[in-house]
């Protein structure tokens, strides 16, 4: 009887052991593999910061949703989000393999919100090969149909959420007649990107313009006003700019899509978005810490909620200040010949994109790693920058706030309120999603 005893509690033992690995570190990996394959995805398809923070947020959030139950402790994000139909549960009493349904809930999402559904095909199959083997023909496929309906909640919530209706708005009209107001700057003088990105739907936000910011200091060319000292730093930054200093700003460009001219030809120098780059301080910091499935996956969730977020508000506060960028201003009172280090965007200063959503992620990335998690940044090291390190994960947001006046692309108001204006995103994401433990 001793030894039937004995027999049972190690078997008891190393199934819970076989559990508790199979959604470790290795299903973990599964997950990063998915968000690094997507921004990869993002950075071909060249989608622009705002387009790619709501690619990043729907697949992170369908991933997370398709696999939480791989953890007993872990509860739905979903419901506390804005739009979204109720969520479907496993079967009581069946089998499921967690992994496979976040393949291929993130395959089906990612496939409708991107330009690239034969890659991402190709990801699932050889993913779902490499998963088919440990479990049973009727496990898998149970998974594989968990995963499409978790799928199909999230796919329905893309076509609610503003997206397709902002397509087929109104072009941006630019006053050329107001000294203060937004236009196209040189090379490419494009149309303004976005518009009315203000009216998508948000996750957590009550409104667009619930952290609407202060207006920014006057349009006063005085040689003692504020506005006139903060053209007065940009001008010096491009004049007097360290090599560190244009480390730091190379570093946290992270433009999607910089135009460059060499004669009559112009080319394309591609990189990840600002929401990409935090979303890759994400991926390093849950490798790091070697988080299992369902904490990896919340932590991407949760971080992409607050940068799509983070892009609502800060395009409401742009489009409603219309602020001039500094390279306009330079050109007609300082210097016509003057270009910002940086390539200037097509849409307003005022506030800060990069500010903003940096802002917004450092807040939900240190509740769920730690204020003081120091670390080192090598996500760039792909596109041919340098790696930094940071004593904290905020101290890292005000950097790529700061970097922005150093590229001369910002004024110094428009990053500082900007970073505010993100702070208060990330506070909201934390205050709606988090518990007090909520460190995994």
């Amino acid at each position: 009887m001793k030894k039937i005893i004995l027999f049972c509690s190690i078997f008891f033992l190393l199934n819970c052991s076989k559990k508790q690995q199979k959604y470790g570190i290795e299903d973990a990996q599964l997950a990063h593999d998915c968000e690094k394959k997507l921004t990869d995805l993002i950075v071909v398809d060249i989608f622009s910061p705002p387009v790619a923070s709501r690619i990043y947020a729907n697949v992170s959030i369908a991933m997370y949703e398709a696999a939480r139950f791989s953890d007993s402790s872990s509860v739905s994000i979903a419901d506390k989000l804005k739009g979204f139909e109720k969520f479907p549960v496993p079967e009581k009493g069946k089998d499921y393999d967690f992994s496979v349904a976040m393949i291929k809930a993130f395959s089906e999402t990612a496939q409708k919100i991107t330009f690239s559904a034969k890659e991402v095909k190709e990801f699932e199959t050889q993913n779902l090969a490499k998963l088919k083997v440990r479990t049973d023909s009727e496990t898998f496929e149970r998974s594989i149909q968990f995963g499409n309906e978790v799928a199909k909640v999230v796919i329905k919530r893309l076509s609610t959420d503003g997206y397709k209706e902002t397509r087929g708005m109104d072009r941006f009209e630019v006053t050329t007649n107001s000294r203060e107001r937004w236009v196209p700057t040189s090379p490419d003088y494009a149309d303004a990107l976005e518009p009315h990105w203000a009216k998508m739907k948000p996750f957590l936000l009550d409104s667009a313009n619930q952290f609407l910011p202060p207006p920014y200091p006057k349009f006063d060319l005085q040689p003692n006003s504020t506005f006139s000292k903060e053209i007065e730093e940009v001008y010096t930054f491009s004049k007097t700019l360290t090599r560190e200093q244009e480390e730091i700003t190379a570093f946290w460009d992270d433009n999607p899509f910089v135009a460059k001219f060499k004669g009559h030809v112009e080319f394309q120098d591609k990189k990840m978005t600002p929401g990409g780059h935090w979303m890759a301080i994400c991926r390093t910091f849950s490798i790091n810490s070697k988080t299992n499935l369902a904490n990896s996956l919340r932590a991407y969730a949760s971080t992409s909620v607050a940068l799509h977020d983070g892009f609502v508000s800060c395009w409401d506060a742009k489009y409603k200040y219309i602020r001039v960028r500094p390279q306009t201003v330079i050109n007609k009172t300082r210097d016509e010949k003057w270009f910002s280090y940086l390539q200037t965007p097509p849409f307003p200063e005022y506030t800060s994109g990069h500010s903003t959503i940096s802002g917004a992620a450092a807040e939900v990335l240190s509740e769920i790693f730690g204020t003081e998690k120091s670390f080192t940044d090598s996500t760039e090291l792909e596109f041919g920058l340098t790696v930094r390190s940071f004593k904290s994960i905020r101290e890292a947001a005000l950097q790529a706030s700061e970097s922005r006046i150093y590229g001369g692309i910002h004024f110094r108001s428009g990053c500082e309120a900007g970073n505010k204006q993100g702070i208060k995103v990330g506070k909201l994401v934390v205050e709606k999603l988090f518990t007090k433990n909520s460190r995994p």
